[in-house]
């Protein structure tokens, strides 16, 4: 049964259904789930998204867009109705969807969302899509490790994590899952561990920079 709306707190104000609902997708779907604050949204997330979609071979990319990150100072975070609008209005292309369900759900941690998403969609694959900047910082999240059992993970280049897939913590841990990069397109068949690291187009913007000149 879902939840009915609530307030994820007292500056995101009540969630509007459209803001909170869960993209439809057919059975043997194959879904790469990409998630953040995307505060703000910008073109180097929309290029992870795309060439995502292309790389690995899937049918679709949900953008999660987050009530909040755990690991960072939220003061600054906008409301989650404009983060989910501002990244819906950068794509034109089919297969890119954008949701902010999970503050309808109360989750917190990524764990938790792709624990729900695995058993509420069990006749769908999915893929959890990652910039390598979280690499480095994944041994961090909440039970990253069930994580990396939970679901095929994709790591995409950015500007200065370059060594992320041969020196983050998580990479060492996860060396014997990784997939050379051909293998992308069958990321998503895989079993869990399973990991491919993408290089390719990157943008050197980043949520920090955009909102630290909008402070300017």
């Amino acid at each position: 049964m879902t939840k009915p709306p609530s307030k994820a707190d007292g500056r995101q104000g009540t969630f509007e259904p459209d803001v909170t609902a869960l993209p439809e997708a057919a059975a043997g779907a194959r879904i790469g789930l990409f998630g953040g604050s995307f505060n703000p949204f910008h073109e180097g997330h929309r290029l992870v998204a795309l060439q995502c979609l292309e790389r690995l071979g899937l049918d679709a990319v949900w953008l999660l867009v987050s009530p909040g990150n755990p690991l960072k100072d939220h003061s600054d975070l906008a409301p989650l109705a404009e983060r989910v609008r501002a990244a819906r209005d950068a794509f034109t292309e089919p297969g890119i969807a954008v949701t902010g369900f999970e503050a309808l759900h109360g989750f917190a941690y990524t764990y938790d969302t792709l624990a729900w998403l695995v058993a509420e969609r069990p006749d769908q694959r999915f893929v959890w899509i990652m910039g390598a900047d979280n690499l480095a910082s994944f041994t961090r999240w909440e039970r990253w490790e069930e994580i990396a059992r939970l679901l095929p993970i994709a790591v995409y280049a950015r500007p200065g994590a370059e060594d992320s897939p041969e020196r983050a913590p998580a990479a060492v841990s996860l060396a014997r899952y990784r997939l050379p990069e051909a293998d992308a397109p069958a990321l998503v068949d895989h079993d869990p561990p399973a990991w491919v690291y993408l290089n390719g187009i990157t943008s050197p913007l980043s949520s920090t920079q955009l909102r630290t000149r909008k402070t300017r």
